[in-house]
């Protein structure tokens, strides 16, 4: 009360001076006499003053009068001048406590709270001063400890807001604490219009780490030529602190975007066996990662330090929920504590299976962890991965046991039958890659001179003797009979290199398969080429199925060749370049150029959760040199480097969207009359045809969202921190290919709508259907080996070698399948990668604040929604019909990994918003 008091007096005092100021009469002749001691004066002269002082009374008193009327009434409206508004700040209890760990530092923050001084706010008007012009003076406020809950405490601050403060567009908050708290809402509560909600969700870095207040813009979108005047100026240092000055190492706790190449794969400062080349420049064409800014090495200037934490921007950190379940610390036990332990049950790296019955030994007896001892890790493993390390009552102890994967469950021996190596091609983890032979004779387009003769060893006599007499190899072309896997130039370069790796080698390769009048396609020939090497010319051969035990053989081991090469290819490109990498600089410069306030920014961020975080920890230990890819996979040590390759060769924006991919592959061409106005060369291809329908599903819901905000062609073009943004994809980001034809334009709402549903597509739809199955058809090995270890025995065997395969062909087999520490330490990680976290957010899902505040984005999302609900129904429809055989039948798991919802763990369904693993 005092505080208003003394606000009013001032702002009469203030209304007295300005009046005074434009009097024509000076208000001082009232307070002040022109002389003090008039006695010393003439009297002519005292009596001449007088008068003049009289008149000049009679005429401010008259003004006087006036005055004083007006000021009561001015003082009546000063009384209700101001709205007492309270501010409510909510922040999330760390699951450790209000802060990370209990220190010094924490019994000063509980003395700082006890006085009230918690965090200071500073509320920002959306208005320029009438007079000035320039921003309003912010108001000021410490919040201090109210309610607490078991999840989260209140801060409360109160405010006198001026009636002509003008709407709150902004609150700066300081952090008085030693420790970052995490704000999740602030809520300005008082207001005769209603409440202003402001939805933070992020950490607050302490004043003692940076003096920079963080600023939280209302929940109200705005594009940039809309900002209200009084946050132009804030809005663009919010972005400029967000890009950084490209200077220093980066602090955990900071909020900086900046880019950077691929140069912290190896580590050549432990030893020169893990130097990496960098990856991005002309050389190695990539896409570009966060700057973190730690020194170079000394061994390697080329390359990063990897001391240190893999820094990303603070608010891209996984939440402490998922953080405790299983993904960021469940992912580093297995990588970090479970696969050196098992090291030490299975003491020979390159020991292979003897049995198929010790693989199956894995899911009913498991592994015996090691001994206990003082660094034993045993229960916290068994605590934080109950799927995989499991108590054994008796002498066992813990153990690591795998479930058994869905597939296995139905038939045990679905992955020895061709129908199944054929149907998981457009039903299966990789349905990415199958293609519509359009060209005959197959022919390669690497130089002859270096890889030997283009022409491929599958000939016409070979197809038309495989098809029986059906029709011709050119009819079975001219009528989309034909399908490929071509895995044959991407490889043959890596060919020679790979071999000279302890336990590895390499093939290039092709598969057909013929469509059957069913609709299920039919492997027709394997084809394995080695390239010339020293004192060796090219090799190639052609494997088929027969009835010959010999041929059968050869075709099997062929096989687990072909499946290596597509689990390497998946792993590497379908899944970690074309999600994982080539969405990180949409993150980056999102933040960099769209602020909170834009439209677009609201709409991608629940699109970007996590993915910096995950994509640090794959490279730091998943991707980087001797980490799990490079250890169990085909290419070896040069498995970033083929990333690279295809990237270079394949990779185009343009091509990204599910109907353009389909297209390019030829299992697609537009038709208007079709349902999603495309005809699928295999009409039953369970990725395309529900992946097509949620690809119609967000594109509309993007459509309905960008006319919102862009009801004026002009706009898009005019939007300069739109134009910002996609000049900065395409020239920083990915600016190896920068320079390419068909990047998009960007220019109208049609352009934006096409770009913005092909991001949305890659991290919800492409990304969902290429990670959640790994378990479900990599969990069993041998259905997909990641690794053929040993040359198929055909190659230039030697009399010895040919006569052990003859002898005993399962053990060939068994011997190119990965090795038992590989097949377990991938099985592990693939267990991890296809897990739900119990905070998953699932598109259409969740209903952002900002869009629930604006109703016609708010009734757009809920079609969208709707929308979704119905493929879950569609997606059960189409398993239980018995006519689609690529996704009903006996053993065979239903296709479900584009249905949009899942409950947590390992489910084989699901589509998060985000590429969150």
């Amino acid at each position: 009360m005092f505080g208003t008091i003394k606000h009013n007096r001032k702002r009469a005092m203030m209304i007295r001076v300005y009046q005074a100021k434009h009097s024509n009469q000076s208000v001082l002749f009232l307070q002040q006499p022109l002389v003090q001691s008039g006695a010393s004066l003439p009297l002519w002269l005292r009596k001449k003053v007088q008068r003049q002082k009289q008149k000049q009374q009679l005429v401010l008193v008259s003004r006087n009068i006036q005055t004083r009327a007006a000021l009561t009434e001015t003082d009546k409206i000063t009384e209700k001048s101001t709205v007492k508004v309270i501010g409510i700040v909510k922040v999330k209890i760390a699951m450790s406590g209000l802060f990370s760990r209990l220190t010094l530092d924490q019994g000063i923050d509980d003395i700082t709270d006890l006085f009230g001084k918690s965090l200071l706010l500073e509320l920002v008007s959306s208005h320029l001063h009438p007079v000035t012009g320039l921003e309003k003076e912010t108001l000021k406020a410490y919040a201090h400890k109210t309610v607490q809950g078991k999840e989260s405490v209140n801060y409360v601050a109160s405010f006198e807001v001026p009636n002509d403060f003008g709407e709150i567009g902004a609150v700066l908050v300081e952090n008085e604490h030693h420790k970052e708290m995490f704000l999740e809402t602030i809520l300005l509560d008082g207001f005769p219009e209603g409440a202003i909600h402001f939805d933070c969700a992020s950490w607050v870095h302490s004043k003692f780490d940076n003096p920079t207040k963080r600023v939280f813009f209302s929940n109200k979108c705005y594009l940039p030529q809309e900002t209200p005047s009084g946050l132009r100026i804030l809005r663009k240092e919010e972005l400029s602190n967000l890009r950084g000055n490209g200077v220093g190492e980066r602090k955990c706790f900071e909020r900086i975007y900046d880019y950077d190449i691929y140069n912290d794969i190896g580590d050549p400062d432990r030893s020169l066996e893990l130097q990496r080349p960098p990856l991005g420049g002309k050389e190695r064409p990539y896409p570009r990662r966060c700057r973190t800014g730690r020194p170079h090495s000394e061994a390697d200037p080329l390359s990063e330090k990897r001391s240190g934490p893999f820094y990303v921007p603070r608010d891209e950190c996984f939440s402490e929920v998922k953080q405790h379940t299983f993904s960021t610390k469940t992912l580093q036990s297995v990588l970090l504590i479970l696969l050196p332990s098992l090291g030490r049950i299975i003491k020979e790296k390159e020991l292979p299976f003897s049995f198929f019955h010790d693989i199956d030994s894995l899911f009913s007896i498991g592994l015996d962890l090691p001994a206990e001892d003082k660094n034993d890790k045993r229960g916290f493993l068994g605590t934080i991965m109950p799927r995989l390390v499991k108590s054994i009552a008796g002498d066992r102890g813990h153990v690591l046991r795998f479930e058994t994967p869905e597939t296995m469950n139905r038939d045990r021996f679905f992955w020895f039958r061709d129908e199944e190596f054929a149907r998981q091609t457009v039903a299966g983890l990789n349905p990415y890659c199958i293609k519509l032979v359009t060209e005959w004779p197959l022919k390669s387009k690497l130089d002859p001179e270096i890889y030997g003769p283009a022409e491929s060893a599958i000939t016409s006599e070979i197809i038309n003797k495989e098809i029986g007499g059906m029709m011709s190899v050119e009819k079975a072309i001219q009528e989309k009979k034909l399908f490929m896997l071509d895995y044959h130039d991407i490889l043959l370069p890596y060919v020679n290199k790979v071999r000279k790796l302890e336990g590895k080698t390499l093939y290039g390769s092709r598969t057909l398969f013929f469509l059957n009048p069913e609709g299920t396609l039919r492997p027709l020939a394997i084809e394995l080429t080695r390239p010339p090497t020293v004192g060796k010319g090219q090799w190639k051969q052609v494997f088929t199925p027969s009835w010959h035990s010999t041929s059968v053989w050869l075709w099997r081991i062929a096989k687990a060749h072909v499946l290596a090469h597509d689990s390497g290819y998946h792993q590497l490109v379908s899944h970690w370049l074309r999600t994982h990498c080539v969405t990180e600089p949409y993150v980056i410069a999102t933040n960099r150029q769209l602020s909170e306030m834009h439209p677009i920014n609201k709409l991608l961020h629940p699109h970007f959760r996590y993915t910096m975080e995950i994509n640090a920890l794959a490279r730091e230990a998943l991707i980087n040199a001797d980490g799990t890819i490079e250890s169990a996979f085909a290419p070896g040590k040069y498995s970033l480097e083929i990333s690279s390759a295809a990237y270079a060769l394949e990779w185009r924006f343009d091509k990204e969207s599910l109907p353009a991919d389909l297209i390019r592959r030829g299992m697609a061409v537009e038709d208007p009359f079709a349902p999603h106005g495309l005809r699928l060369a295999i009409q039953d291809y369970p990725f395309a045809n529900d992946g097509l329908f949620l690809w119609d599903a967000i594109k509309l819901w993007v459509t309905d969202y960008v006319n919102h905000y862009y009801s004026e062609p002009s706009l898009v073009e005019s939007d300069e921190e739109l134009q910002a943004w996609w000049t900065e994809i395409r020239t920083c980001g990915h600016a190896d290919k920068k320079d390419e034809p068909w990047w998009p334009l960007l220019k109208t709402p049609k352009d934006l709508i096409g770009i913005l549903s092909t991001i949305i597509w890659v991290t919800s739809g492409h990304h969902a259907a290429v990670n959640f199955g790994q378990y479900a058809y990599g969990g069993y090995f041998p259905n997909r080996p990641t690794i053929a270890r040993t040359k198929i025995p055909s190659e230039d065997p030697t009399e010895e070698e040919w006569k052990k395969f003859i002898a005993k062909p399962e053990r060939a087999l068994l011997k190119c399948f990965p090795s038992q520490l590989q097949a377990t330490r991938v099985m592990a990680v693939l267990d991890i990668l296809s897990t739900h976290s119990p905070d998953e957010e699932y598109i259409g899902e969740k209903m952002e604040p900002s869009w629930a505040e604006d109703p016609v984005i708010k009734a757009a999302f809920e079609r969208f929604r709707e929308r979704l609900k119905k493929l879950e129904a569609l997606i059960d429809q189409r398993n239980e019909n018995a006519e689609l055989k690529n996704r009903n039948g006996a053993g065979i798991v239903p296709y479900e990994l584009l249905k949009p919802f899942s409950k947590p763990g390992v489910t084989g369904m699901g589509v998060p918003c985000s590429i969150s693993i």
